[in-house]
């Protein structure tokens, strides 16, 4: 498996080459553009709206393209590429249908503020709004969902657009934009000039923020007898975990860090206290319930952190630093607004961050409830427990690999049992919680980082969202190792029937999943299975030390549920802590 990037001084070697204008078509004229941001690896699913665009690529050998086998794959790919890397995630898919398949994944993308650039294919200008043959309204279905938008009409347009819509994506708060090129305009013939210059009116996000408010949050920290920081995704995109480490060593403030967070603060770290929320640790939650100043750093108060509002970090003021004005005050008061990028805004308050003295004692009592309520399980000899899998999946791995998963309880046991250290090391869905995402992000995220092992933990539901694409890594040698925690039940959804509608199990049961190994060795990759704790590290020690791509199938008890969980209508502070209460 290679990857095929641009570097710097081949892109300036690019800018001269093509610095002569010349007539080629407005499917050549992308190919060179995506070239000239960077794009190392574009992932796609052909069509007739798009052939133009993938005849230009016909020995084009600069130019890489993936092949899924679903245009969901595709931007899911794209998006565990641009999570894993803080580049610009790219897919391609033709008109009408292949356009809606990539729906999904644009909302995924939109929620979690990853950088992408999906390109569509659509009918002929002279047929748009005629309900031509797999025409569809793509830029008016995803308006709510993109950051931004394009319909190219003119093919002279094209390298402004393609330029505009990298920076557009990749600056400010991260997110999708989209670029509809119609058939006609992708034949179309122009003179070519690439473009080096964004010129947006209207769009200049603030980076650098009002030091007045950076200053009122140092004195806020020196006032302070009870402080946390709430450390969320913004610390990762925007680079900046090496300043929250300086700003929380040199405040000495108990940190959390949200789902996406993970990874952008040390788990090993004393002052690290896991992750807050529906499933947080009790340390975390406990901490946010009796703190008298929560700050904030680039996370956007999710539901599933603050759980119940009214009541959520009654007692502290808050502090709320993010690239988006939109995001502050919008669910929890907030007293002492930033806005900008957080590493700009770390930057500035490392000048002049100091401990926060009135403290100690807090820090104490933080130590105190880390060592009495760690997050644990019921080990068993006789059944696998998924706890388990996932800690020893981290031993065997030295903690030093790239995870990603899918959604639902092997998600949150991933979180919770896989510690992170390093940044852009763990790659998940979060706000909009989508099955299938696990497995093609993975296949992203290796392509990205050919020299790092990626581990793809799934369960057996989403897996079956998108299993077609262990074709792509059979065929194209991805080494992505799949972990495939299978309990034959929707175990999410089975834990809140459990426990929140009095055990009435309504159509959850997996049990008629397909053979997994079996269906694995169909695609060409290599399979095992495992139901005890000895084949379980044997097979996983096997797939680990396998050069290509492996799939694990570890079959594990059906009724574990994920503690400590937060019920819908209560506090962080009232949990539920399962076997450990």
């Amino acid at each position: 498996m290679s990857t095929q990037g641009v570097t710097l001084k081949s892109k300036q070697e690019l800018i001269e080459k093509w610095s002569k204008p010349e007539v080629i078509t407005g499917s050549e004229i992308l190919l060179r553009s995506l070239l000239l941001e960077g794009a190392e690896c574009v992932f796609g699913y052909p069509g007739g709206a798009v052939l133009f665009i993938y005849d230009a690529m016909h020995g084009f050998s600069d130019f890489q393209h993936l092949l899924t086998r679903h245009e969901q794959g595709a931007i899911h790919a794209a998006d565990g590429y641009a999570r894993s890397t803080g580049k610009v995630g790219v897919c391609i898919a033709t008109s009408g249908p292949g356009a809606t398949n990539l729906v999904t994944g644009i909302a995924t993308a939109y929620m979690d503020s990853v950088p992408l650039v999906v390109i569509t294919g659509n009918v002929a200008t002279s047929f748009i709004g005629t309900d031509a043959f797999q025409e569809a309204d793509i830029v008016g279905i995803t308006m709510p969902i993109t950051k931004h938008s394009y319909l190219v009409r003119k093919a002279e347009d094209l390298p402004r657009v393609i330029h505009e819509a990298f920076h557009i994506a990749n600056s400010g708060r991260k997110g999708p934009v989209l670029i509809d090129i119609p058939k006609d305009v992708s034949a179309e013939k122009i003179l070519f000039q690439p473009v080096t210059e964004v010129n947006l009116r209207g769009y200049n996000p603030t980076v650098q923020p009002n030091k007045m408010q950076v200053e009122k949050m140092l004195r806020a920290i020196e006032k302070a007898e009870k402080p946390v920081i709430l450390a969320g995704g913004g610390v990762i995109y925007s680079g900046a975990h090496e300043e929250l480490y300086e700003f929380v060593t040199k405040t000495g403030i108990p940190t959390t860090t949200t789902l996406l967070g993970l990874g952008g603060f040390p788990s090993g770290n004393e002052l690290h206290m896991g992750m807050p929320g529906m499933h947080g640790t009790y340390t975390a939650n406990t901490a946010i319930q009796n703190a008298d100043l929560l700050i904030n750093i680039g996370a956007r108060f999710d539901d599933r952190v603050t759980m119940k509002l009214k009541g959520f970090a009654p007692h502290a003021k808050i502090v709320h630093i993010d690239i988006d004005p939109a995001e502050i005050g919008k669910n929890v008061p907030t007293e002492i607004p930033i806005v900008g990028d957080v590493k700009a805004v770390l930057q500035l308050a490392n000048a002049g961050a100091k401990r926060a003295d009135k403290a100690d004692a807090w820090r104490a009592q933080v130590s105190q409830w880390k060592a009495m309520k760690p997050n644990k399980y019921k080990d068993s000899e006789v059944e696998l427990k998924p706890q388990w899998v996932v800690s020893m999946i981290h031993e065997t791995t030295k903690g030093d690999a790239i995870v990603t998963t899918d959604v639902g309880q092997h998600q949150m046991w991933a979180a919770q049992y896989y510690p992170l250290n390093k940044p852009r090391s763990w790659v998940t869905s979060g706000g909009l919680g989508t099955m299938g995402f696990g497995f093609p992000s993975a296949i992203g995220a290796q392509m990205g980082n050919p020299d790092r092992t990626v581990v793809s933990i799934n369960g057996d539901g989403g897996m079956q969202m998108c299993a077609q694409e262990l074709a792509v890594c059979a065929i194209n040698n991805i080494p992505v190792k799949v972990a495939i925690i299978n309990n034959q039940v929707l175990g999410m959804v089975r834990q809140w029937q459990e426990i929140i509608y009095d055990n009435r199990y309504s159509h959850i049961d997996l049990a008629g999943s397909p053979d997994f190994v079996k269906l694995s060795e169909a695609y060409g990759v290599k399979a095992f299975r495992a139901s005890n704790k000895e084949e379980a590290r044997s097979a996983w020690l096997e797939a680990l030390q396998h050069p290509g791509p492996a799939v694990v199938e570890f079959v594990v008890r059906k009724h574990e549920n994920v503690f400590p969980m937060v019920t819908q209508g209560s506090t962080i502070g009232e949990m539920l802590m399962g076997d450990s209460e």
